[in-house]
C-alpha cells in the first residue's frame, strides 16, 4: 500500500494537483533560484528569437517538476506535448512525438532515465541538430534519410539523475535541482491550497500540516486534504491546530512527517544493530523491503533530517534518532573507522 507522506503520484492526486497546480512563475512557490535562472533563460532566449535550451530537471518526487515544465512552456506561449520513459517503448514511438511537434512547441518526458538506449539514440539529433535518422531498407541497400525537425525544447524530469548516460546528460543545456521546500515555503503552499479548496483553516492548523509534509508540496497538498476531510466531520469545517493534531495523529504521521515505516527503519537499525553501522542490504532482510526502495524512498527524508548516515560500513543512526524515537544513544559504539566515540 502507498504510504500517505510518499512524494510519489497516487490516482489519488491526479485531479487535486491540476487544481492547485501554479500556472506561472510568479505563483510558484519556492525554489528561488531555479525560478530565477529559468526566468532569465525564457527572456533571453524570446529576445533573441531562438528556442530555449533543453532543460533538465531533478530532485525527488513530488517536488514540482512537472508543474514546473507546464510553466516554462506557459511563459513562453507554446504548446505542450508530455510523454514518459516508460511509454516510449521503440525509436517509431519517439519519432511519431517528435515529428507532430510545431516550432517552439515543448516536449516533457517524465522518468527520462527509464528511456531505453535504442530509443535514447534517436533523441540525441534530434537534441543537438533537430533532426531525425531513419534507416529505409536493410543490409547493403539500406539508405539513411535525415528529417528536418522544428526546432522544439526538450525537458526531462527524472528522480534519478545518476542513472541518465553522460551522452543524454551532455545534451541539455541547462540542469536544475529542485530540493525540499524549506518550513515558510510549505506554509505559504499550504495556505494557498486551503485557499483554492475553499477551506477555512487557521495558522496553527496549517503550521502543522507544513511541518510533516517533508517539504515535498504534493504531500502537503494530500495531508491538507485528509485533514479538510476530517474537520468537516469532527470540527464543523475548520481546519484548526488542533483538529490538525488529531486528523494526522490518526494517519500516522508524527509531528515531522515520519510514519511507521519510517519509525520501522530507525528502530531496526538501533535495537537490532546497536544503532549501527549495518548494511543496506540487511536492513532491507529485517524489514522485508527492497534495498532499492529503503534507499530510494525512506532514505532521503531521514538523512536530510539528519537522522540517519551513510558511511562506508553501512547505514548509522545519529544521536538525532535516537532522541526523536525518546530512545538512549550509545556513545561507546564504533565509528566507521572502527575507533571509539
Amino acid at each position: 500500500m502507498e504510504r500517505i507522506i510518499s512524494g510519489k503520484p497516487r490516482e489519488e492526486d491526479a485531479a487535486l494537483d491540476n487544481n492547485l497546480r501554479p500556472r506561472r512563475l510568479a505563483d510558484y512557490i519556492g525554489q528561488d533560484k531555479v525560478k530565477e535562472n529559468i526566468k532569465i533563460a525564457i527572456a533571453a532566449a524570446q529576445s533573441r528569437g531562438e528556442p530555449l535550451d533543453h532543460i533538465l530537471i531533478y530532485g525527488p518526487p513530488g517536488l514540482g517538476k512537472t508543474t514546473l515544465a507546464h510553466i516554462i512552456a506557459a511563459e513562453k506561449s507554446s504548446s505542450i506535448r508530455i510523454t514518459s520513459g516508460p511509454a516510449v517503448e521503440r525509436p517509431g514511438d519517439l519519432a511519431a512525438i517528435i515529428t507532430s511537434l510545431q516550432e517552439g512547441d515543448v516536449l516533457f518526458i517524465d522518468e527520462i532515465h527509464r528511456l531505453s538506449r535504442v530509443v535514447e539514440e534517436v533523441l540525441y539529433p534530434a537534441m543537438e541538430d533537430f533532426a531525425l535518422d531513419i534507416v529505409i531498407g536493410k543490409g547493403p541497400g539500406a539508405k539513411n534519410l535525415r528529417l528536418h525537425l522544428p526546432r522544439f525544447t526538450l525537458i526531462g524530469a527524472t528522480t534519478r539523475y545518476a542513472m541518465l548516460t553522460p551522452p543524454l546528460r551532455d545534451r541539455f543545456g541547462s540542469i536544475y535541482r529542485l530540493d525540499f521546500y524549506d518550513r515558510p515555503a510549505m506554509e505559504s503552499i499550504v495556505a494557498r491550497s486551503a485557499g483554492i479548496l475553499k477551506v477555512e483553516a487557521h495558522q496553527g492548523g496549517i503550521r502543522e500540516i507544513a511541518c510533516r509534509a517533508r517539504g515535498t508540496p504534493r504531500v502537503a497538498n494530500r495531508l491538507l486534504k485528509r485533514v479538510r476531510d476530517y474537520a468537516q466531520v469532527k470540527a464543523a469545517g475548520v481546519i484548526t491546530k488542533e483538529v490538525s493534531i488529531e486528523a494526522l495523529t490518526k494517519l500516522e504521521v508524527d509531528r515531522i512527517g515520519l510514519d511507521e515505516v519510517d519509525h520501522k527503519v530507525l528502530r531496526t537499525i538501533i535495537e537490532k544493530f546497536d544503532g549501527g553501522p549495518v548494511g543496506l542490504e540487511t536492513i532491507a532482510a529485517s524489514i522485508s523491503e527492497e534495498a532499492d526502495t529503503i534507499m530510494d524512498v525512506y532514505e532521503p527524508y531521514l538523512l536530510q533530517l539528519g537522522f540517519l548516515e551513510r558511511t562506508p560500513r553501512g547505514r548509522m543512526a545519529t544521536r538525532l534518532a535516537h532522541e526523536h524515537l525518546g530512545m538512549k544513544y550509545n556513545k561507546s559504539r564504533q565509528t566507521p573507522q572502527g575507533q571509539l566515540l
